[in-house]
């Protein structure tokens, strides 16, 4: 199952990638919002990336304007390695190198065509597994869990 979160600026987008999940029928759960009404990032962050770490969601995807600041939002959660990504390149390497598990996307930076491009590689994507990519991801979660 796919977390999903946004803001307002996000929202359109996310439901845009909604659709496409329930096209692909890949299972999700909205963490809010469920309009367009301003709200703060961080909150919709949190809730959508404890859905991750908590075990109910595998990966996470979250919009905001930018895709920025709910990217430095969700990465404040321990164990959540969120990216923001604007080019497949970086969508794929994300997954294959840092098994980053939410993709970030700024809903006034890509198209929806884009965002689903960039939805499907980090989906399709596997980590590599390899073991100078697992010890980085160590080094990671050591720094994430001394400070």
């Amino acid at each position: 199952m796919i977390a999903l979160g946004s803001d307002h600026a996000g929202y359109e987008l996310k439901q845009v990638i909604k659709k496409h999940l329930e096209e692909r029928n890949i299972e999700y759960k909205d963490y809010g919002p469920f309009s367009s009404e301003s709200v703060d990032y961080a909150v919709y962050a949190e809730k959508t990336a404890k859905g991750v770490t908590g075990g109910e969601c595998e990966l996470g995807i979250l919009c905001c304007g930018t895709g920025v600041g709910i990217s430095i939002a969700a990465n404040k959660v321990r164990g959540i390695r969120a990216c923001c990504c604007s080019d497949k390149f970086s969508a794929e390497m994300t997954r294959l190198h840092n098994n980053a598990n939410m993709l970030c996307l700024g809903g006034r930076v890509v198209t929806p065509e884009q965002a689903i491009e960039l939805v499907d590689v980090f989906l399709d994507t596997e980590f590599s597994g390899d073991e100078r990519h697992i010890r980085r991801i160590a080094q990671i979660t050591d720094l994430e869990n001394r400070f």
